[in-house]
């Protein structure tokens, strides 16, 4: 047993140790790598929900100017059914009159008629908004530009509404005046009272319940109230007040006063009637996801039945019940308007045939 013989052998933990280290640096390379991809992977997803958070806002923003850009088109609807129904030496009056409530009526729902809709401040009352005029704020959420546009010409069309009403006995200065008023204070605090999520008529309570001061909440999805009510209003209140035009219920005259172009009549009824579907199925809102997409698909559908079946039963009750018992154009056009107007309000939470029945 030589003391040499001992001393030339390798130690098996000798042996294992360059392996060992072969070992943990090819451990130390695999967690490089490792936190490399994982790297690689948290910044692809971040990448994927950016370019998703884009591609929804591009989506809504498209979505809401191609709406915004229907019901504005709907103004060439209202010149056309007015300028249609009036006299022929009216026409230019009547056709100033829908210009004015355009170019007011944007104006003054910048100046003050969207912060009294929609400015919310920081302890909001019931009764209308305070912030946000002039547009102040807006670069800070620049979505809002397509929502103001929007809602801007929701505003212009609850004042063209009046003009149709006064037509042929109105004075230019007077009926600005008047959409100074409506664009400005009327519309916008019924607005406020119903969509800003704040006011008197629907809002959220403690309990994150959406209610009234009455109980339920008002429930209006498109307008027929907040829209069309508060224009039709406006308009039975200033035809009761400039009163009938002149020998408009006179026999002799009976004929004086029939429309002077029923082409343009139904022209500008089928106008509004493309231009509602900007009215409402733009009121989801957005259009990113499958659910919003598909409340707009049943709007549309809504949209299409209600006016058909009012149309139709107008003209026939004109054609067959009500006196003269004539093939009314205008009176089918009316219907139409009509049955449009009325399933506004409900045509996001009601079926079809509920549609046709409304």
């Amino acid at each position: 047993f030589g003391s040499s013989h001992f001393g030339s052998s390798t130690s098996p933990v000798l042996c294992i140790i360059p392996q060992l280290v072969l070992f943990l640096t090819a451990m130390s390379t695999v967690a490089e790598q490792l936190n490399l991809i994982n790297s690689k992977v948290l910044a692809l997803q971040t990448d994927i929900d950016d370019t998703k958070a884009n591609y929804d806002e591009s989506l809504d923003t498209i979505w809401m100017l191609l709406a915004s850009m229907l019901v504005f088109f709907m103004h060439s609807g209202f010149s056309l059914l007015e300028a249609g129904s009036v006299r022929f030496k009216n026409t230019q009056n009547i056709l100033a009159k829908n210009l004015i409530v355009v170019t007011i009526g944007f104006l003054c729902w910048y100046l003050i008629g969207y912060p009294l809709a929609f400015g919310a401040v920081d302890e909001p009352g019931k009764v209308s908004g305070g912030t946000n005029f002039l547009m102040i704020g807006f670069w800070n959420a620049k979505s809002t530009f397509r929502f103001w546009l929007f809602q801007g010409a929701f505003c212009a069309t609850g004042g063209t509404i009046v003009s149709g009403a006064m037509a042929e006995r109105t004075k230019l200065k007077g009926f600005g005046t008047f959409t100074v008023l409506m664009t400005s204070i009327i519309y916008p605090l019924v607005v406020y009272w119903i969509w800003s999520g704040y006011g008197f008529l629907n809002y959220t309570d403690d309990s994150g319940k959406q209610v009234s001061v009455i109980g339920p909440p008002f429930m209006d999805f498109a307008g027929s109230g907040v829209v069309h009510m508060v224009g039709g209003i406006g308009a039975i209140c200033g035809a009761i007040i400039v009163g009938p035009r002149k020998d408009r219920w006179s026999e002799s005259h009976a004929n004086a006063f029939d429309a002077h172009s029923v082409p343009f009549c139904v022209l500008g009824t089928f106008f509004l009637w493309f231009g509602w579907y900007g009215f409402n199925p733009g009121s989801t809102g957005a259009l990113h996801d499958a659910d919003t997409a598909h409340t707009a698909g049943l709007v549309a559908v809504n949209t299409t039945l209600s006016p058909c079946v009012a149309g139709l039963l107008v003209f026939f009750l004109r054609a067959k019940v009500v006196q003269p018992k004539c093939l009314d154009v205008g009176g089918f056009c009316n219907g139409i308007l009509a049955g449009l107007v009325a399933v506004t309000a409900a045509c996001a939470n009601i079926k079809p045939w509920e549609a046709v029945i409304i």
